[in-house]
């Protein structure tokens, strides 16, 4: 019995330690996010490079007419819009058309996701190439002058450019969309502020995203992974590219409202996450520190900070578990020998845990308190706890394939 408890033990400080270095990167990133906020690059010096949006689309005829709209309001006389209609059943390639832009169609349906997609797009292009490609999804809108400066930005810097990518809720969202918008928030505006103060590069996330093509047209774009945008992020920053944050521009979507699409949405983000941690970000901070790569060491210690709720039940998890085996210890039941790795595993959990508690509390001081509410973080183990099945299926290898999320627009 207590060699057993001293194996727990020392197993409880492993898992505490690898816990504590995302979370003071997490505490790093949201601290220096709370400078004074960044002056906008002008977006009028110099000649403007030649862009093309790649716009793809599955099954989006609803609703891609706004996108288009938003995109091509933006751009200049030799820059071109062009949607991949990719997959579709209904009339996406049809509407588009109609709305001034120009469609390809690709039909592949044993070959499914947003990377094929832009493969395809980018293949279309090889006759007549760009300066930079901007990706645009086709239910996001972008603000004026974001164009001019992301494409402006990447050829200056030849890598890619992350625009700040802004998911609204409903009207009178509940307590599950505001959590969950502050969660977003923290993820895609906070720590990414925070982290290029610092000199970190960013995550790509999937849209408001410019590339050189220089860049692009030699990176390998298919793929059906679920979050392409993280992988393709972490390949570029091995080859010496690493994706840089904007601010200054903006694309902006909406949360769905529809029940179904929030659970498909947030398992695809959240699943693909975890996927990419086990599988890829491990193994690219390995080659990192081996080659030197600063930049893609940088990267995967990003995305080793998980998703905020799965954070926040594992640090708490681990601090509680720690307790516990630190006054079982401390009764002499345990042995002497566990006293020592019981107080390193409660002091490497404290740390971790309140490196994450503050980092929490700076970025809702400084960001989130047009979001939630001082009282509505406080609810926040109960949407935690109504998470668990998730993630416990997640962590168990629960199988992730591409599918849509279902948009409010659409009957059910």
């Amino acid at each position: 019995m207590m060699g057993l408890a001293s194996v727990a033990t020392w197993l409880v400080g492993a898992l505490a330690a690898l816990e504590l270095a995302p979370a003071l990167v997490f505490f790093a990133q949201t601290t220096a996010a709370r400078r004074p906020r960044d002056v906008a690059r002008s977006a009028a010096e110099g000649a403007p490079p030649r862009v093309v949006v790649l716009m793809p689309a599955h099954d989006e005829a609803l609703g891609i007419t706004v996108a288009i709209e938003s995109a091509l309001a933006e751009l200049g006389p030799s820059d071109r819009l062009l949607v991949i209609a990719d997959n579709c059943s209904d009339d996406t390639a049809s509407v588009a058309r109609r709305a001034g832009a120009e469609v390809v169609e690709r039909t592949d349906p044993n070959l499914r996701g947003k990377g094929y997609a832009l493969d395809f797009g980018v293949n279309a292009l090889r006759a007549d190439p760009p300066d930079v490609v901007i990706v645009l999804d086709a239910d996001c809108t972008i603000s004026p002058g974001t164009i001019a400066l992301l494409a402006r930005r990447s050829v200056a810097t030849e890598r890619p450019i992350q625009a700040l990518y802004s998911m609204h809720p409903g009207l009178r969202p509940g307590l599950k969309e505001r959590i969950a918008s502050f969660a977003w928030l923290v993820k895609n505006e906070v720590r990414p502020r925070g982290g290029s103060r610092l000199g970190m590069p960013c995550q790509l996330m999937g849209t408001g995203m410019a590339f050189p093509w220089t860049v692009l047209a030699t990176t390998q774009l298919a793929s059906g992974h679920v979050v392409e945008d993280m992988q393709l992020g972490l390949l570029l920053a091995e080859r010496g590219h690493a994706p840089l944050f904007e601010p200054a521009g903006r694309v902006e979507s909406h949360f769905p409202t529809d029940a179904s699409g929030q659970d498909t949405q947030r398992k695809r983000w959240e699943g693909g996450h975890l996927d990419m941690l086990r599988h890829t970000a491990l193994p690219v901070l390995g080659r990192g520190l081996l080659r030197g790569n600063t930049q893609a060491v940088l990267l995967a210690l990003d995305l080793s900070v998980p998703p905020l709720a799965l954070f926040v039940l594992l640090q708490a998890g681990t601090w509680l578990v720690s307790g516990a085996l630190f006054l079982f210890a401390g009764s002499g039941l345990a042995g002497a020998g566990a006293i020592p790795a019981a107080t390193l595993a409660l002091l490497l959990s404290s740390v971790g845990v309140g490196s994450l508690g503050l980092g929490v509390f700076t970025a809702w001081s400084r960001f989130g308190r047009t979001v939630i509410s001082l009282g509505d973080l406080a609810s926040v183990p109960l949407y935690i706890a109504g998470k668990v099945p998730l993630y416990w299926s997640l962590l168990r290898g629960s199988r992730l394939e591409w599918v849509r999320t279902k948009r409010d627009n659409e009957g059910s």
